[in-house]
C-alpha cells in the first residue's frame, strides 16, 4: 500500500508536528509522528513472560525473532525498553512473572512495570520515551489480541508512529472457549495494522528481518 502523501503547502493546525520527507520533483511530504522534537524509534518489548509464554503459538520463533531485534538494536544504539505486566495470574517476583531466560535485559535498559493491557495507563512509559526523544515504536511480544493490540492503540493515539513486527509477536490458544486459532489472531492483527492510518502519524507491520530503526526505514 503506497502511504498517503500529502502537498507541501497543506494547512495543519498548532497541534500537528511535521517531519519532511521531499519525494522527487513532485513537492510531496510524508508526515510521521505528530510529537514535537521526538526524532527517535525505540523498541518495545512487552510481556514476555514465562507465564504468558507458556502455551504461546511458535515460542521459539518469536522469541528468537525478539532477540535478534534486541541485538540489532543495541548495535545501532537504539532503546529497548522492556515491559512487564503483573495481576492475579502473574503475581509480581512469581517464576511465572518473571521473564523468559532466553531474553535478558541490561541494567541501562529500562524496565516498565504495568496493570493494565496499555503499556502507557498507569506507568512511566510515555516519560521514559519523552526523555530519549522518541516518537516512534516497534513493537514485539504478547499476547497479539491483549497487550499488543491495546498498546498499539495507546500509542497512536497518543501521537507515537508504531510499527508491529508481524512474525514477533504471539499469543496462547483460547480456541476451546471459541476465540479464533493463534495463527489467525496473529494474521488478522497483521493485515489490520497495515493499514490503520491518522493524521501524521504512521503505521504498518514489518518481518523481523526487514525492520529498519531509522525514522525513514521500511520498518
Amino acid at each position: 500500500m503506497t502511504r498517503p502523501l500529502r502537498p507541501l503547502a497543506a494547512e495543519r493546525g498548532p497541534t500537528y508536528y511535521r517531519k519532511r520527507r521531499r519525494i522527487g520533483d513532485e513537492g510531496l511530504e510524508v508526515l510521521l509522528t505528530t510529537l514535537p522534537d521526538r526524532p527517535n524509534t525505540a523498541l518495545l518489548v512487552i510481556d514476555v513472560q514465562n507465564g504468558v509464554m507458556a502455551n504461546a503459538h511458535n515460542r521459539e520463533g518469536v522469541i528468537a525473532n525478539i532477540n535478534s531485534l534486541v541485538s540489532k538494536a543495541r548495535a545501532e544504539d537504539v532503546p529497548v525498553v522492556w515491559v512487564q505486566h503483573s495481576d492475579d495470574q502473574l503475581p509480581r517476583d512469581s517464576q511465572s512473572w518473571r521473564y523468559v531466560p532466553e531474553l535478558v535485559r541490561r541494567d541501562s535498559e529500562p524496565l516498565v512495570h504495568k496493570n493494565y493491557g496499555d503499556s502507557f495507563e498507569d506507568t512511566e512509559l510515555e516519560g521514559l520515551l519523552a526523555e530519549r526523544g522518541v516518537g516512534r515504536l516497534v513493537v514485539t511480544g504478547a499476547q497479539t489480541d491483549a497487550c499488543i493490540r491495546s498498546t498499539l492503540h495507546g500509542a497512536f493515539v497518543r501521537g507515537y508512529d508504531a510499527t508491529l513486527v508481524s512474525d514477533a509477536h504471539t499469543k496462547e490458544d483460547l480456541s476451546e472457549y471459541g476465540a479464533p486459532t493463534p495463527a489467525q489472531v496473529i494474521a488478522h492483527t497483521n493485515l489490520y495494522w497495515e493499514w490503520q492510518s491518522a493524521p501524521g502519524r504512521r503505521a504498518g507491520t514489518v518481518e523481523t528481518a526487514k525492520v529498519g530503526f531509522e525514522a525513514d526505514g521500511e520498518g
